[in-house]
């Protein structure tokens, strides 16, 4: 069964910083593209940033100079270093492959307060 699964997240204080990791299966991570999402209370679920299996990446405007996406193909592993993090960053973060048959793991909470 292809599976992500999403570790990292925790209570951060503004201006914290947290690195979020997504572990996928191999089958849907090396020839893939991925992406992070996030979802807050009583909000619909956004795109964040995305990593193309070459290592090109984009950014969501609202995070783009304070997070960071990497990947380890090697370890078929995921990264999202946040830096600068703000209350408004607070949400359930998700990590994505484009493959067809992978489903959404089950998310890390990200909350930001003082």
């Amino acid at each position: 069964q292809v599976q992500l699964v999403e570790s990292g997240g925790g209570l951060v204080q503004p201006g914290g910083s947290l690195r979020l990791s997504c572990a996928a299966s191999a089958s849907i991570f090396r020839n893939y593209a991925m992406a992070w999402y996030r979802q807050a209370p009583g909000k619909q679920r956004e795109w964040v940033a995305s990593i193309a299996s070459g290592g090109s990446k984009i950014y969501a405007d609202s995070v783009k100079g304070r997070v960071i996406i990497s990947r380890d193909n090697a370890k078929s592993t995921m990264y999202l270093q946040m830096n600068s993090l703000k209350p408004e960053d607070t949400a359930v973060y998700y990590c994505k492959s484009s493959a067809s048959n992978a489903s959404w793991g089950q998310g890390t909470q990200v909350t930001v307060s003082s």
